[in-house]
């Protein structure tokens, strides 16, 4: 069994071991795709392979779609090289089910598989084709939030992008300044209406995208690249729009366990691979079930039918909201928690925090019993029902290979949006947020983490955080196993309405933090005994 166009037409075996083909025919969707494009992705990685490809399969097969997805990458060509080209662009797709057992499909959507480079002329001259074809209706995006930066901490651009801008839309190199180039190239072609739509999971990402188009285009403008007109062009929602969305499926690279089943069903060459630039990737692509996105309903020159396919279609203020009752309430607290009590309690698995009695009763405090007074509630999904599929369906399915230690990262840039919010709404309905245990004992929890000795009393590395010089520095003389050694320096960083988003000695609940860290610092088996009292 071959994945390929060839290779699926030998239905039998397929069906044998358990996999669904498409039932549309690839090969006619994929000449009628590559003669007018409607829709091209940025960024052919695997949440956009599993979830994106299988929106638009599920679109052909009803019906409602009648071409696929044009696939181009900007970072990673080795992808395109050994993941779709040797596979005519088809994706096995797997789903990790918390039963252990797996769902098995060929997707078939992904039509053409091109890599933005403008120094190759077939290549290059192909994606301005593309973008001057009136039908072409929507452009997205996954690329990771680093996709759209153009400016370092200092302010300056990087040197990337200065030789992107220097260089003009006729020689782009980086995401922004391609994108940037082949607007353009529609622009001066008729200046037909197009949807640039991010479905990056970053806050705000529509205007993120914006942001640095405009910024390209401005700066090629200074230097005579561009004309006024084209800023204009894509200043005019009505002409190019940038729509607002949230996206939220776990998909972890692949796991050694999905390939050697792949293997024993018959199927060759499932190897995953790492590129030059470090991607690890697969033929096939494992993910959770449970996926959403959600999508401002702006495009000016029409848009397939999305919500036929699950996705939520709405206004900006939705989307909004759905990404606040996600990152403050409903997953990103949650998940926050488990990973700095994992790191000190010794796990490595998410889901065997989820047998933890103690861990899974503070996720239930924080999500349900002290989120749900506050939470946003978008209208479209129900908040409770979202944080309930969280704490009995994702999190504990043993086959997501996902570590406290990988989301433990950058705890102090998140703290802020993840805990403070919720605080911030409980000073502003009761005055203070004296009615709140768990969120301040997950606190507590990341300044115990923040020592870098476990529960047991030994050493362990902390995972990266930019904070963590300073903070390590501000906690200097507290030592597990002696109380009397904490002597107040954890006020500096609850005060700190940086950090946080508000004091917390002003909410109202500095000092109860304090002393849930005093507790935790006792001495070995000092945390679990301070998670069982509060719990």
């Amino acid at each position: 069994m071959r994945l390929s166009v060839a290779g699926i037409k030998e239905q039998a075996s397929w069906k044998a071991a358990g996999i669904k083909l498409p039932s549309f025919d690839v090969e006619k969707v994929g000449e009628a795709t590559r003669k007018a494009p409607v829709w091209v992705h940025f960024g052919a990685g695997n949440i956009f392979r599993i979830f994106i490809g299988s929106l638009a399969d599920r679109l052909i097969e009803g019906g409602e779609l009648e071409k696929g997805i044009t696939c181009v990458e900007t970072f990673d060509f080795d992808v395109i090289d050994k993941i779709y080209k040797p596979f005519d662009n088809l994706v096995l797709a797997v789903t990790l089910k918390a039963d252990g057992s797996t769902k098995k499909e060929v997707l078939g959507s992904l039509t053409e598989a091109i890599k933005a480079r403008s120094e190759v002329a077939e290549e290059w001259n192909r994606l301005k084709e593309i973008f001057a074809g009136p039908d072409l209706q929507m452009v997205s995006f996954t690329i990771t939030e680093k996709g759209y930066a153009l400016k370092g901490a200092d302010g300056s651009f990087f040197s990337f992008v200065q030789a992107d801008i220097d260089n003009g839309p006729e020689k782009p190199g980086a995401a922004m300044a391609v994108v940037c180039a082949l607007l353009y190239e529609r622009y001066k072609t008729g200046a037909c209406p197009l949807a640039v739509v991010s479905m990056d999971n970053c806050s705000h990402n529509g205007e993120k995208l914006q942001n640095s188009i405009l910024t390209m285009a401005r700066e090629w403008k200074k230097k005579g690249f561009v004309d006024g007109g084209f800023l204009d062009y894509l200043s005019d929602e009505k002409k190019v729009s940038f729509p607002w969305t949230m996206i939220d499926k776990i998909t972890p690279r692949p796991a050694d366990s999905v390939c050697q089943e792949l293997k024993k069903a018959g199927i060759e060459d499932m190897d995953p691979v790492i590129t030059s630039r470090k991607t690890y990737i697969a033929p096939f692509v494992n993910a959770e079930g449970p996926q959403y996105l959600v999508i401002e309903d702006k495009f000016p020159n029409g848009r397939p039918a999305l919500e036929k396919a699950g996705v939520y279609m709405t206004d900006r203020e939705t989307v909004n909201k759905v990404e606040r009752m996600k990152v403050t309430t409903c997953l990103n607290p949650l998940h926050t928690a488990l990973a700095v009590y994992g790191c000190v309690l010794g796990y490595t698995l998410i889901a065997d925090e989820m047998k933890d009695p103690q861990l899974k009763e503070l996720v239930h405090q924080i999500g349900l019993a002290e989120g749900m007074p506050v939470v946003t509630d978008p209208g479209i999904l129900s908040p409770a029902d979202f944080v309930d599929e969280v704490i009995q369906v994702r999190f504990p399915n043993p086959f997501m290979p996902d570590a406290p230690q990988r989301i433990a990262t950058d705890t102090s840039q998140k703290v802020g949006i993840r805990y403070g919010e919720t605080i911030k709404s409980y000073v502003a309905k009761y005055g203070d947020a004296k009615k709140l245990t768990a969120i301040p004992l997950a606190l507590a929890g990341w300044c115990r983490y923040l020592l870098a000795v476990d529960d047991k009393g030994e050493a362990f590395e902390l995972s990266a955080d930019p904070m963590i010089p300073e903070l390590t520095r501000a906690l200097a003389g507290i030592e597990v196993g002696k109380p009397e050694s904490y002597t107040g320096q954890l006020k500096g960083i609850l005060s700190n309405a940086n950090i946080f988003g508000i004091d917390l000695y002003e909410a109202g609940i500095g000092e109860r933090i304090e002393e849930m860290f005093v507790e935790e610092i006792a001495g070995p088996g000092a945390v679990r005994a301070t998670l069982k009292k509060y719990l």
